[in-house]
């Protein structure tokens, strides 16, 4: 789900809801300019376990969801990098806690 139109002021990264979850939970983030963004999920170990966005995206609020099912109870890693012209323009990361 992309929200286009009232375009955000700054990059944000949302925490996930719900959190705990089980098996599956929303990802919010926000760009306020055309980039190339990656939204993927990490192990502990820092593994990773998947990659839910690896595109390029318009300005706006992005929702996604995480479906875990197939995964094990614990702490995973979700991390959002927005690119533009091969530089970084934010990379942050959250936890969050999957319960089975």
């Amino acid at each position: 789900k992309i929200t286009i139109g009232n375009e955000p002021g700054s990059f944000e990264l949302s925490t996930n809801y719900p959190n705990p979850f089980n098996p599956s939970t929303t990802i919010k983030f926000s760009i306020p300019e055309k980039s190339f963004v990656t939204l993927k999920v990490y192990d502990l170990l820092g593994r990773e376990v998947t990659e839910i966005v690896n595109e390029e995206l318009e300005p706006g609020s992005i929702e996604k969801t995480f479906d875990a099912s197939s995964l094990s109870s614990g702490v995973y890693i979700y991390r959002v990098t927005a690119m533009k012209d091969g530089k970084i323009l934010f990379n942050e990361s959250k936890q969050m806690l999957m319960i089975k």
